[in-house]
């Protein structure tokens, strides 16, 4: 597979992927399979061969060869009438980025979008001397910057981003009205420096500031284990995301599993934003026998091509999917082809939604248009654009896991009565401190809750939340929700396996 060494820091430096989770596939695939990135750059040149380069009139003159129709007479009309006539002197660059960003913007779809050649450059640049950043997928969705999912032991995750939460400032700054990779551009940076988001996060009425440390961002995106349940060893394989090396890991990890005696498998894409259409159908490959297209790409005039497998037949083993509302794209492909087309179960909740394929166009002078070319559809022929993927066994995390982080401006004490005193009642309620009630009403008994906690953390038992004790409270569900044991979703995909 062949992947230039800017597209693969793209992918994990703040995982940007020309716009979401499933842009990976926009990277790496082509209408005929291939996917090299040369050949991306054949198609833009195709028929204008470095029309960027070309003088004013040559560009002219090509525009007008292409087409004798009045349309791009029209555009062409406009650009004459604007520079030439405006109230003060317009730059033609200028006049040229805004009307390919104009006909982007009519198109209404957060995955297809431009960047000029300063953006390019500037990413360029960025990713030359390491894999440093939050180390979060994210997407443009209704113009808003917004987290596809934080990839696993990045600082994101650390400190505590989820799947929807909409960047509103960087440091203090908006970044309304900046494109996309202006905005990561903002976000991302060196190892030890320190970058402060503010973020809104659904169902939580006032805005978040989450401080986040950028580091480097793990390069490995395949994980296995094993769980003992009833004498039964089941092997687990977690996916990150798809990048070019994934589907060698995760076959190595399968083959030892295997090897290993395993009774079952779970397969766990939870938080998983997408990848590279490749690896997705090579570990499909694995599992779905050749009866059943993988996946579907259907073009816009309706054209399906549909991808096989060669296997005879199924595992020998059964299997569960994990996903949850970060999976997305290429993910969804692989837990959609499982039901579908290898009547697995997936256990969860309900996935992200990306159901469409982007292709990376080189413009000739260094910019570069990242555009939506095809729908991908499920074995069955379904879209789950927007719509997301239903598990088949619904299981949530506990309810603390969903907690938010605590922002003490006021100490939060007895009468009080808002969200953040919710959120840190369903942090003491999973820490096993009663709080009586879990409204946002500071009661008596989540004073006594309040208090218990203190005593067991070390500090003074006032039943007061200050700064020091929501930190605590913090560290404590961190802790909670990385221990194993509380993993309900895991369990569950466990004890489907062997019903």
């Amino acid at each position: 597979m062949n992947i230039k060494p800017r597209y693969v820091a793209l992918l994990m430096a703040l995982a940007v992927l020309f716009g979401a989770a499933g842009s990976y596939i926009g990277i790496e695939y082509f209408a005929d399979g291939t996917n090299d990135q040369a050949q991306s750059e054949q198609y833009a040149d195709k028929d204008a061969e470095n029309f960027g380069s070309l003088s004013e009139e040559e560009q002219k003159a090509f525009i007008q060869s292409m087409s004798g129709n009045t349309d791009l007479k029209k555009v062409e009309q406009a650009f004459s009438t604007i520079q030439e006539n405006y109230v003060e002197e317009v730059d033609k660059n200028t006049l040229v980025e805004g009307a390919i960003q104009g006909m982007l913007d009519t198109l209404e779809d957060p995955y297809s979008v431009y960047m000029d050649p300063e953006t390019m450059e500037q990413f360029n640049q960025t990713i030359e001397s390491s894999f440093q950043g939050i180390g979060a997928e994210v997407s443009m969705v209704n113009d808003k910057v917004t987290i596809v999912a934080p990839i696993k032991g990045s600082p994101a995750e650390e400190a505590g981003l989820k799947p929807n939460d909409q960047i509103l400032k960087v440091d203090g700054d908006s970044v309304e009205g900046l494109d996309l990779y202006e905005a990561v551009l903002k976000i991302r940076g060196e190892k030890g420096t320190e970058v402060t988001l503010q973020i809104d996060r659904p169902g939580v009425s006032e805005p978040l500031n989450i401080d986040i440390t950028r580091d480097d961002i793990p390069l490995e995106t395949v994980y296995s284990d094993t769980k003992e349940i009833n004498g039964k060893k089941a092997g687990i394989i977690e996916i990150t995301s798809f990048s070019e090396k994934t589907s060698d890991e995760f076959h190595e990890a399968l083959e030892k599993l295997e090897k290993d005696g395993m009774d079952g498998l779970v397969i766990d894409v939870r938080g998983n934003p997408g990848g590279l259409f490749t690896d997705v159908q090579e570990i499909l490959k694995e599992f779905i026998p050749k009866d059943k297209p993988i996946v579907q790409v259907e073009d816009r005039k309706g054209e399906k091509t549909r991808y096989f497998s060669e296997n005879e037949e199924k595992k020998p083993y059964p299997i569960t999917v994990l996903m949850d509302e970060g999976s997305a794209s290429a993910s969804e492909i692989l837990a959609a082809t499982m039901q579908e087309a290898g009547g697995y179960d997936l256990v969860g909740t309900k996935s992200f939604g990306k159901g469409t394929v982007q292709q990376a166009l080189p413009m000739g002078d260094g910019s570069t248009i990242k555009l939506t070319l095809f729908k991908w559809l499920t074995p069955d022929g379904n879209w789950i654009h927007e719509k997301g993927i239903e598990p088949t066994v619904k299981v949530k995390q506990p309810e603390y896991f969903y907690t938010n982080p605590v922002e003490v401006e006021e100490p939060l004490q007895y009468n009080d009565n808002d969200e953040k005193v919710k959120n840190i009642q369903i942090m003491l309620e999973g820490l096993g401190h009663d709080p009586g009630r879990t409204d946002g009403y500071f009661s008596k008994e989540t004073e006594a809750a309040v208090e218990a906690f203190q005593q067991d953390a070390g500090l003074e038992a006032t039943g007061v939340v200050d700064e020091e004790t929501g930190g605590k409270l913090e560290e404590a569900i961190i802790k909670e929700v990385r221990d194993e044991k509380n993993d309900k979703q895991m369990q569950k995909a466990v004890e489907v396996l062997f019903q």
